[in-house]
């Protein structure tokens, strides 16, 4: 059973996060340990398995990068351990995104440029999520091979937004 069909929600990356967390909650209502403390030593354990994988599916499907990996996983693709092929573009706008993190400190007004760029991660990986959404939808080799290319790009722009919130942390300080 997959992580879709053990929430019961139909296998597909645009999902209903509410919907999921709905669901997740009643699973782990269900399956908790505290409801089988008085049962047998196999009943307990079993509890504790599946209360993990209801968590393990929960942590998977509510990231759009994590579920698209998934997805792909799904549709047959190991993308674990390849190297991203991204093309020269989105290199050289990585660069420009890390060179202006880099140079915040030393603008006149580093909250202004702090949050112009944060804006700029943000547009670009809602406008990378919706077509991801599109590539996984239409599940041919060929979407499918540009979907697993999105996925690396989300996954660089996760970093340096979390690198934008580590500079807002560290400004805060100052």
């Amino acid at each position: 059973m997959n992580y879709f069909e053990l929430f019961g929600l139909p296998q597909d990356f645009r999902l209903d996060v509410e919907q999921l967390t709905e669901r997740y909650r009643e699973l782990q209502r269900s399956v908790h340990p505290d409801r089988f403390a008085n049962a047998g030593a196999l009943e307990r354990r079993l509890s504790v398995q599946h209360a993990a994988r209801i968590n393990q599916a929960f942590q998977t499907l509510k990231d759009p990068v994590e579920r698209a990996r998934y997805l792909l996983e799904l549709h047959g693709s190991d993308i674990a351990g390849e190297n991203p092929k991204l093309d020269q573009a989105f290199l050289l706008e990585q660069m420009e995104l890390r060179e202006t993190l880099a140079d915040i400190r030393s603008h006149s007004d580093p909250h202004a440029v702090l949050d112009e760029l944060s804006d700029t991660v943000r547009q670009r990986t809602e406008t990378l999520i919706h077509l991801l959404g599109e590539q996984l939808q239409e599940a041919s080799a060929q979407s499918l091979s540009a979907a697993r290319t999105s996925v690396d790009k989300l996954m660089f722009l996760n970093k340096i937004h979390q690198e934008v919130n580590e500079m807002y942390d560290e400004l805060m300080e100052d």
